[in-house]
C-alpha cells in the first residue's frame, strides 16, 4: 500500500525562511466597525489616526520612533528624509509631496537600512523645483501616522561660460533668470546669547575645534587669563562633540584654523573620511549658510584632495570677518573665527642682502598695536625657536623676523601678514668671496672687447661735480658697485655689502639695480629698459653711461679704493661723546669729512684722526645740533650714517640727592617735594605713592614748568607714609627719583593675646605684642595700669621701659587681676590694651616631662637625659626630681637625695653592677614638684658591650604584592669581638631610591618577620641588621633585589565548571565574574565575536579575577566574549555566549486545512520576534473533545506550518500554537476549533466486481533531504517523504557508515515521513548523510549535507 503526504521542513532556520506574505484583513471583519480617531503622538508636528475604536491586545498604531528632519541642500547635490516608525504589526512606509508626483525612479529613490532600522527617501540630483513640503506615512490595519517634513534648496554658485553670447555675439537671454524670485537664507541654529557672568559660547564652539596649544591664544581674546577650571567641561563636550560626529565622519583629524595666505586667500582645511560620501556638506557665517563651489576663481571655494577638504575665501575684505562653521548633515566638524584688525603698514619689510653665515632681519612697523602676526617664506608658516627670531617691541607696534646663520637655502621671498594686508621682500644670500669663482676663459675676450667700448664711452662723459645732485651721484655710485660687484666673480652679489657693512663699494646705501641679474651660469644679462625708479627726478640732467653694457672679469679692472668697513648709525645723548669710523683697503688713501653736504675741518669743533686705513671723526661733547647725516669720501668712493644727538630727561645731582633724603611731618601737616629737571620737550611728569599713580586731588597738588615739578600732600595722615616716587619721561628716555614719606604719630596699642609669663603665690608675670604700627618712631615705655577683679578703681603702676613684658610682685593670693598696657613714643600715648583676669597665688602643678633616655650605661653609672614638660603650671621650671626603680620591687626611690636637678641631664651612680633599673623624672615649679613621667626602658648597669656581627642564613620564605616574609638565623658571640644580638632590625630600599627605610621603629627578638606595605611589582632591596645595647652590627641583604610578587604562575582559571553559555532577559544586568590564579599581575583582555567591546560594557579587574558587566542589556550584546589572561609565563583564554533574549511574542492567528483524510495541516503567521531571535521555534498542542486535557503534538518546529495526523471523525479538536526561546513560551495563539462530522448512512452490500490491479512499485522519494546548517550544540532535525509498494526499508547512513543501530540517533519512519533527530551537534556530527530505501522491485537514495557552525 502506498502513502504519501506533504512536504514537512522541520530545521529551516530563520535566515533561510521565506516570508509569508499575509494579506491585510478589513478592520470590519475581524473588530466591528471602522473609525477614524484623532490623536496626537509623543513626538511633535505627527498626527495619528486610528482606524478602529478598540485596539486588541497587543496591537498598537504606527508611530514615529524618529521623524524626519528638514534639510537644506544645494542645488545638484542629495538629499536625505530618514525615519524610524514602530507599531504593532509593523507599519508599512510610504511617501509623498504637496506638489507633484513621486513616481519617478530616476529621481526618487526609497530603501529600508536593517541595520540602523531607518526607512530612508533619497532624492537623487536636486533641482530648485523639488523644494517642497514632503510627507512620511506610516501605515498598518490598525492606524495611520502621517508627518510633514520641508526640502529647502539653495542654487549653487555657477561658473560663467565662454559661450555665454549666442551665435549673433548677441547675449543669449535666459528667461528663468529673468524670473523674480524670493532668495531663502537658511540660517544654522544660532547659539545662545552670552549672559552676565557666564562663558561666551563662541568661546566654547573655537576651543572644541583648535589644538591644546592654540588654548591660551583663544582665551586671553576673550579676556579670560586662567583657563584651567574649563578643562573638565571642554572634555565633557568634546566627547559627546565626537559621538555626534561619529554618525557622519569615520575620522576627523589635522584641523588647522583659518590664516591669510602669502597668497592673499583666507583658508582652513582638514582631514576627514565620511561615513555616506553623499552627506552634504554646508559653510555657515555667522549662522547663515554660504554658497561655494570647487572654483577657485570664486569667492568661497572648497578644494578636495582625497580626504582632504580646503576651503578658501578669495580676496578677503572687512566685510569677510565672522564666525565660520562647517557642518557635515547638520553635525558641526569644525569651528573658526575669522577676525580682521583695522590695520595697516606704516613700514614694510625692505629686501636684505648678507654674506653666507651671517643673520638677516625683517622688520616692519603697524598702525595698530597687534600680540602677533604672520611670518612665512613662500607658503610655509614660520614660527619662533631654532632658526627664526620673531620679537615684538613694547608698544606692539614694531614685529621684526631674525633670520639666523643664513645659508642658500635661505634666500627668496619673505612675507608678512597682518590681518588682510601683507608684506613682501626678498633675501639674497651672497656666498663667501673665498668660495668664489672667476669668469669663464672662454668669455675672458669677448668680456675686454666690451670693456674698451665701455671705457671709451665713459670719456666722453663729463666728470661729475661737487655741485650735482645727490640723486645723480647715488645712480652713479651704484652702477659704479654694481659693476664691480658683477665684475668679481660673475655670480649674482658675491662681494658687494652696502657701505654701513663695510664691504660695499659706492655711497654705502646698499641697494642694488634690478638691470644686472645674473644667469645659472654665472653670466650676466641685461634687461631691455633701465629702471626708472633708480633715474633723476629730472630727466633733463647729464645721462649716465648705460648700466646695461657687459661687464669686464676682475683681473681685468683696477677696482680702486674700496670700503673695509663702512660707517654705521649711532645714537649720542648730549654731552656725551661720540665717535665714528671707517676703515679703507689702503692705508695711503686720504678722505675728507662731510656734515649735511658741508666739508668738515678740526676748526668746527670736531677732531679728525686718521690711523693707517682707519679714519675716525669724534665729537667730544655732543648737543642738539650735532643730529646730522656725516660721510666720508675717499677718492670718489664714499660713505655715510646719521648721528642721532638723544636728549633725554637729566637730574641735577645736588637736586637729586636733597630729593632723596625722607621727608617727615607730624599727622596733619603738608609735605612737599620739588625737583629741577632738563632735557628735550616735551616732558611727561608722573608722580606716584607706593607705586600708585598720584592725579590733582583736594589733598594732591601737583605744579609742573618746563624745568621743575613740585608736589605737595595736604594734610598728611599716617596711613600716608610711604615711597614717593617722580617718572620723568620723553622722546629719548626714561628717569625716575624716589623719596621717601614719614608721617609720625602716636603708636597704636600693644598686640594681644597677653601671654601669662608666671602666675605665683606672691607674684604675677606676664608678656604681650609691641603696637603693630610704632607712629614712625621706636616705643620709650609702657604705662601699665592695675583693676582687682570686683572693684571699680584702677592703680597706675607707673611706667617701664620699652620691653613687651612685666612682673607685679605686689599681690595677694587667691585674688585675680584685670591690666591695662598703653604704648609711647616721642609723639604720644597709645590706647590701652585690657588683659583678662590674671589669678595670683593658684596652685598650679606642671605637667609630666618626656620619658628619660637612656645615653650610657656602665656598671657603676647610667647617664640619662629628658626633654622639660608642655605644661610648666604657668610658672618657671625650676628643677627636676628623679627616682629609680630595681626591677623586681615596687619602690620608687628618690635619686637627688641632696637637692633638685637644675639641668635635664644627670649621672646616677647609686647602682649596682649586673642589676636591672627603670628611671622616671617629675618637674618642679613655684607651686611643687608635678606628675612624674612614665618609666624608661629597662636597663643593666654594666659595661657597653661589642655590636652584634652579621645575621646568617637570611631567606625569603613567601611574597605577595604586598609583602615579604623573611627569616634568618641568630648570629654566633665572639667573646671581646661580637656580642649577643638583643634585637634585630629590617631595613628595605626601593631600587629607584638611595636611602634605606628602617621597616620596624624598635628592634624585634624574633628571628623572622614580614614587610607590609609594598609596591605591587616593584624591586627592593632588603637587609637585616643584628642590635643590642653595643649598638648595630653589620648588615646583611641579599645578592639581588626582590620584586613584590607571588611566585611565577601561569594563568589559570580557577572555576572549572564555568558555563559556556548564559541566557539573560533584554534590560536585565549582565554580570559575568571570572577567577584565575596568575602571578605576576597578568594583562587581561576582553573582545566580543573578535572585535573589542563597546564602551557601555564595564570591565573591572583585579589580581584574582575580572569582571563583566553590562548594566542594561539589549539583543545586539549577544555574542562570543573571550577574556585573555596572559603574563611572563604564558597565557589562557576562555570563551563564553551571551545571548540576550526576551520573552516571545505569541505567533499570528491559525489556519487549518485538510487536504488528506485523517489529517489536518496547521499554518499560522510567525511571531514578530522571529527575525531577531535565531533560535526561536514553535510548539503545537491538541485538545479533543474526548479526552478535554491539552497535549503536546510537535516541538522544536523552525517553520510555520505542521500536518496533525490520526485525526479522528465525530470528535472536535482544539489546537495552539507556542513560540518558545531561551527565556521560555509565548502565549498562546487563539486556538481554531476543527471538526470533522462521522455521517452514518444505510448499509448496502455492494457486491464490487473483482479485478486484478497490481499496485506494486519501486521506491522514491517525494521529497528529499535538503542541505542543513545547524549551530554547535543545538539539535537538529532532518527528514524526507518516501513512497513505494511493498513499503520500502530505510537505511540512514552517515559518512557511509550505517546508523540504524547507533543509539545517538533517533530515528523514525511514520506514513512515509522517514526522519533523524541528533540531539547534540557537534563538530563531529559534520558530513554526508544519505538515506537509501528499497524494495523487491528496486531501491533509491537521497543525500545532503550538515555543516556545524561554531
Amino acid at each position: 500500500m502506498s502513502l504519501c503526504c506533504p512536504a514537512m521542513d522541520w530545521c529551516t532556520l530563520p535566515l533561510a525562511r521565506r516570508l509569508l506574505e499575509i494579506g491585510t484583513s478589513s478592520p470590519e471583519t475581524h473588530y466591528g466597525i471602522s473609525v477614524a480617531v484623532k490623536k496626537r503622538s509623543r513626538v511633535p508636528g505627527v498626527m495619528i489616526t486610528q482606524f478602529v475604536e478598540r485596539l486588541p491586545a497587543g496591537k498598537s498604531t504606527p508611530d514615529f520612533a524618529r521623524k524626519p528632519m528638514t534639510t537644506t541642500v544645494q542645488e545638484g547635490k542629495k538629499a536625505f528624509f530618514k525615519a524610524m516608525v514602530s507599531g504593532e504589526p509593523p507599519p508599512t512606509v510610504s511617501w509623498g509631496r504637496n506638489k507633484g508626483e513621486m513616481d519617478d525612479p530616476e529621481k526618487y529613490s526609497t530603501r529600508y537600512d536593517e541595520r540602523a532600522q531607518e526607512h530612508v527617501l533619497e532624492i537623487l540630483n536636486v533641482k530648485h523645483d523639488q523644494a517642497d513640503s514632503y510627507k512620511c506615512f506610516a501605515t498598518n490595519e490598525y492606524g495611520q501616522a502621517v508627518c510633514a517634513v520641508t526640502l529647502n534648496v539653495i542654487e549653487a554658485f555657477k561658473k560663467k561660460t565662454q559661450n555665454a553670447n549666442g551665435p549673433n555675439g548677441q547675449a543669449a537671454q535666459d528667461f528663468r533668470s529673468m524670473l523674480k524670485k524670493t532668495n531663502v537664507v537658511t540660517r544654522k541654529k544660532q547659539l545662545p546669547q552670552q549672559k552676565e557672568g557666564e562663558i561666551d559660547p563662541k568661546l566654547l564652539e573655537l576651543l572644541l575645534s583648535a589644538p591644546k596649544k592654540d588654548y591660551e591664544r583663544i582665551c586671553l581674546e576673550f579676556g579670560i587669563t586662567d583657563f584651567r577650571w574649563l578643562l573638565k567641561k571642554l572634555k565633557q563636550m568634546k566627547k559627546e562633540r565626537e559621538d555626534e560626529q561619529s554618525k557622519v565622519v569615520e575620522n576627523l583629524e589635522n584641523v588647522k584654523q583659518i590664516e591669510v595666505k602669502p597668497t592673499g586667500r583666507a583658508e582652513f582645511s582638514f582631514d576627514m573620511k565620511l561615513r555616506d560620501p553623499n552627506s552634504a556638506i554646508n559653510l555657515y557665517k555667522d549662522g547663515a549658510m554660504i554658497p561655494y563651489d570647487d572654483d577657485k576663481n570664486s569667492k568661497h571655494s572648497l578644494q578636495k584632495t582625497g580626504i582632504n577638504y580646503l576651503f578658501s575665501i578669495k580676496d578677503p575684505q572687512r566685510e569677510d570677518a565672522g564666525f565660520y562653521q562647517v557642518d557635515v548633515e547638520e553635525t558641526n566638524v569644525l569651528t573658526t573665527d575669522f577676525k580682521v584688525p583695522d590695520v595697516e603698514f606704516v613700514a614694510k619689510i625692505k629686501d636684505t642682502k648678507v654674506i653666507q653665515n651671517e643673520d638677516a632681519i625683517f622688520q616692519c612697523v603697524l598702525s595698530t598695536p597687534l600680540n602677533k602676526i604672520a611670518w612665512s617664506k613662500e607658503d610655509a608658516l614660520l614660527e619662533h625657536g631654532g632658526k627664526y627670531e620673531i620679537t615684538i617691541s613694547e608698544d606692539k607696534l614694531t614685529h621684526t623676523l631674525r633670520v639666523k646663520d643664513c645659508q642658500m637655502a635661505d634666500k627668496g621671498a619673505y612675507y608678512v601678514i597682518a590681518g588682510i594686508t601683507s608684506s613682501s621682500a626678498s633675501l639674497a644670500v651672497q656666498a663667501d668671496s673665498n668660495a668664489s669663482m672667476g669668469t669663464k676663459a672662454s668669455d675672458k675676450s669677448k668680456l675686454v672687447s666690451e670693456k674698451q667700448k665701455f671705457l671709451k664711452k665713459s670719456t666722453d662723459m663729463d666728470t661729475p661735480k661737487q655741485t650735482e645732485t645727490e640723486n645723480e651721484n647715488d645712480a652713479a655710485d651704484r652702477s659704479d658697485k654694481v659693476a664691480q660687484e658683477n665684475i668679481e666673480d660673475g655670480k649674482e652679489g658675491t662681494d658687494g655689502e652696502d657701505g654701513r657693512d663695510g664691504k660695499g663699494i659706492g655711497d654705502g646705501t646698499g641697494k642694488i639695480n634690478d638691470e644686472d641679474k645674473c644667469d645659472e651660469d654665472g653670466k650676466y644679462k641685461n634687461l631691455d629698459e633701465e629702471d626708472k625708479s633708480t633715474t633723476d627726478d629730472a630727466s633733463d640732467k647729464k645721462k649716465k653711461p648705460s648700466r646695461a653694457a657687459l661687464l669686464v672679469p676682475d683681473s681685468d679692472l683696477d677696482r680702486g679704493v674700496q670700503f673695509v668697513r663702512g660707517l654705521s648709525d649711532i645714537n649720542a645723548k648730549v654731552g656725551e661723546r661720540a665717535e665714528l669710523s671707517c676703515k679703507l683697503n689702503s692705508e695711503t688713501s686720504e678722505g675728507r669729512w662731510y656734515k649735511n653736504g658741508k666739508l668738515l675741518t678740526q676748526e668746527d669743533g670736531v677732531k679728525i684722526i686718521k690711523d693707517g686705513a682707519c679714519h675716525t671723526l669724534i665729537i667730544e661733547c655732543c648737543e642738539k645740533d650735532d643730529t646730522a647725516v656725516y660721510c666720508f669720501e675717499a677718492e670718489g668712493r664714499k660713505s655715510e650714517a646719521t648721528l642721532n644727538v638723544q636728549d633725554p630727561p637729566r637730574l641735577d645731582p645736588n637736586a637729586l640727592g636733597e630729593f632723596t633724603n625722607p621727608v617727615i611731618v607730624r599727622v596733619g601737616e603738608n609735605a612737599k617735594w620739588k625737583l629741577p629737571f632738563s632735557g628735550g620737550a616735551p616732558m611727561n611728569i608722573q608722580w606716584y605713592k607706593n607705586d600708585d599713580e598720584l592725579l590733582p586731588a583736594v589733598n594732591v597738588k601737583i605744579d609742573t614748568s618746563d624745568t621743575e615739578s613740585q608736589l605737595r600732600l595736604i594734610k598728611c595722615q599716617r596711613k600716608d607714609t610711604g615711597e614717593v616716587k617722580i617718572k620723568i619721561k620723553n622722546e629719548f628716555g626714561i628717569i625716575e627719583a624716589v623719596s621717601r614719606l614719614i608721617v609720625l604719630d602716636k603708636p597704636t596699642p600693644p598686640q594681644g593675646p597677653v601671654e601669662i609669663i608666671e602666675s605665683a603665690v606672691t607674684s604675677v608675670e606676664f608678656k604681650w605684642k609691641p603696637p603693630k604700627d610704632n607712629g614712625g618712631c621706636p616705643v620709650t615705655k609702657y604705662i601699665i595700669e592695675r583693676q582687682q577683679v570686683g572693684r571699680n578703681k584702677w592703680s597706675n603702676l607707673g611706667e617701664i621701659p620699652g620691653s613687651p613684658s612685666y612682673k607685679d610682685t605686689d599681690v595677694d593670693p587667691g585674688r585675680r587681676y584685670c591690666y591695662r598696657i598703653r604704648a609711647k613714643n616721642a609723639e604720644g600715648i597709645s590706647d590701652y590694651l585690657q588683659t583678662g583676669d590674671i589669678p595670683a597665688g593658684v596652685l598650679r602643678f606642671p605637667g609630666p616631662p618626656a620619658t628619660p633616655k637612656v645615653v650610657s650605661a656602665f656598671k657603676d653609672c647610667i647617664n640619662l637625659s629628658w626633654c622639660p614638660p608642655c605644661n610648666t603650671g604657668g610658672t618657671k621650671i625650676l628643677g627636676y626630681n628623679l627616682e629609680k626603680n630595681k626591677t623586681g620591687t615596687n619602690y620608687w626611690s628618690l635619686v637627688n637625695q641632696k637637692g633638685q636637678i637644675t639641668d635635664t641631664k644627670y649621672a646616677v651612680k647609686d647602682v649596682f653592677e649586673g642589676a636591672t633599673y627603670q628611671f622616671r623624672v617629675s618637674a618642679i615649679n613655684l607651686s611643687g614638684a608635678g606628675e612624674p613621667s612614665f618609666p624608661s626602658e629597662a636597663i643593666i648597669a654594666r659595661d657597653p658591650k661589642k655590636p652584634p656581627g652579621k645575621v646568617t642564613d637570611l631567606k625569603l620564605t613567601s611574597s605577595s604584592y604586598t609583602t615579604f616574609s623573611l627569616a634568618w638565623t641568630k648570629p654566633k658571640e665572639v667573646k671581646g669581638v661580637e656580642d649577643e644580638a638583643q634585637g634585630y632590625y629590617v631595613e628595605i630600599r626601593p631600587i629607584e631610591s638611595l636611602e634605606w627605610t628602617r621597616c620596624n621603629a624598635t628592634p624585634i627578638s624574633l628571628t623572622s618577620y614580614t614587610v607590609l606595605g609594598l609596591k605591587a611589582m616593584a624591586a627592593y632591596w632588603v637587609r637585616v641588621i643584628a642590635t643590642n645595647y653595643g649598638g648595630d652590627g653589620e648588615p646583611q641583604g641579599f645578592d639581588n633585589y626582590i620584586i613584590a610578587m607571588p611566585p611565577p604562575v601561569r594563568p589559570r582559571f580557577k572555576d572549572r565548571n564555568m558555563k559556556t553559555l548564559m541566557v539573560v532577559k533584554s534590560g536585565n544586568t549582565v554580570r559575568l565574574n571570572i577567577n584565575f590564579e596568575a602571578s605576576p599581575m597578568p594583562d587581561i583582555s576582553w573582545i566580543k565575536d573578535g572585535i573589542p567591546l563597546l564602551k557601555h560594557v564595564t570591565i573591572t579587574n583585579t589580581d584574582r579575577g575580572s569582571q563583566l558587566l553590562i548594566p542594561t542589556s539589549e539583543r545586539s550584546d549577544s555574542g562570543i566574549y573571550t577574556i585573555t589572561v596572559k603574563n611572563i609565563v604564558g597565557k589562557e583564554s576562555f570563551s563564553f555566549e551571551i545571548r540576550v533574549t526576551d520573552d516571545p511574542k505569541p505567533p499570528g492567528p491559525i489556519e487549518l486545512e485538510q487536504n488528506i483524510p485523517g489529517t489536518v495541516t496547521l499554518c499560522w503567521t510567525p511571531s514578530p520576534d522571529e527575525k531577531r531571535d535565531d533560535r526561536l521555534h514553535y510548539m503545537v498542542s491538541k485538545r479533543d473533545s474526548f479526552k478535554r486535557t491539552w497535549r503536546t503534538v510537535a516541538d522544536n518546529l523552525f517553520n510555520n506550518k505542521f500536518t496533525v495526523v490520526n485525526v479522528m471523525p465525530g470528535r472536535e479538536y482544539y489546537f495552539r500554537v507556542f513560540a518558545k526561546n531561551d527565556i521560555g513560551l509565548s502565549p498562546p495563539s487563539e486556538p481554531p476549533v476543527f471538526s470533522l462530522k462521522k455521517e452514518k448512512e444505510k448499509f448496502k452490500v455492494d457486491m464490487p466486481q473483482i479485478k486484478a490491479l497490481d499496485f506494486k512499485s519501486p521506491p522514491s522519494f517525494i521529497i528529499p533531504l535538503k542541505r542543513r546548517t545547524a549551530p554547535d550544540g543545538y539539535e537538529c532535525y532532518m527528514s524526507c517523504a518516501v513512497k513505494g509498494d511493498p513499503a520500502p526499508y530505510v537505511t540512514w547512513y552517515h559518512n557511509n557508515i550505517s546508523l540504524n543501530t547507533n543509539t545517538s540517533y533517533h530515528i523514525t519512519n511514520v506514513c512515509g515521513v522517514c526522519s533523524l533527530l541528533i540531539l547534540r551537534v557537534g563538530p563531529k556530527d559534520s558530513g554526508e548523510y544519505k538515506v537509501v530505501i528499497e524494495n523487491k522491485l528496486g531501491n533509491a537514495e537521497s543525500s545532503m549535507t550538515l555543516n556545524v557552525r561554531e
